[in-house]
């Protein structure tokens, strides 16, 4: 189960990687859409065609669908394996987590609040490396 744990505490971490990596990847994408002189707006929002579109679409289901799953199998797996600390760790994944998609929805309508989503992506990552490296021992949470 120790095992298991950080496995998954890792898997976390990688997945906040790839969330960086794919809305990066958007983005740089639909910049240079723009400037080649192409028009995002609300008539053709989904159909757009072009080279970085996939990073939307990883992003939005790592984000929404993938990390919870695995930060919600981290909080099971945390009640069985004897990590020091490792359920009050995974609480605060999970909370983490919790917050990072209320701040994508706020952002939608307030996008200053986008400032605090790329912030708690960063939480996100490093509390997930730490609960990964856990000390092994009884839990005491």
């Amino acid at each position: 189960m120790i095992k298991t744990y950080r496995v998954l505490a890792w898997v976390i971490v990688g997945l906040v990687v790839l969330q960086a990596a794919a809305i990066g990847y958007a983005e740089f994408g639909v910049t240079k859409y723009i400037s080649d002189g192409a028009v995002v707006n609300a008539s053709n929002i989904n159909d757009l065609t072009f080279d970085g579109v996939v990073g939307f679409i990883v992003h939005w289901l790592n984000g929404l669908f993938l990390i919870p799953l695995v930060a919600l199998a981290l909080l099971v797996i945390s009640f069985f394996a004897k990590v020091s600390r490792g359920r009050t760790f995974a609480l605060v994944i999970v909370g983490l987590i919790v917050l990072q998609i209320a701040f994508a929805a706020f952002a939608a309508v307030l996008p200053l609040v986008g400032l605090f989503h790329g912030g708690n992506a960063l939480a996100i990552l490093v509390v997930a490396a730490l609960a990964a490296r856990r000390p092994i021992g009884v839990a005491h949470d």
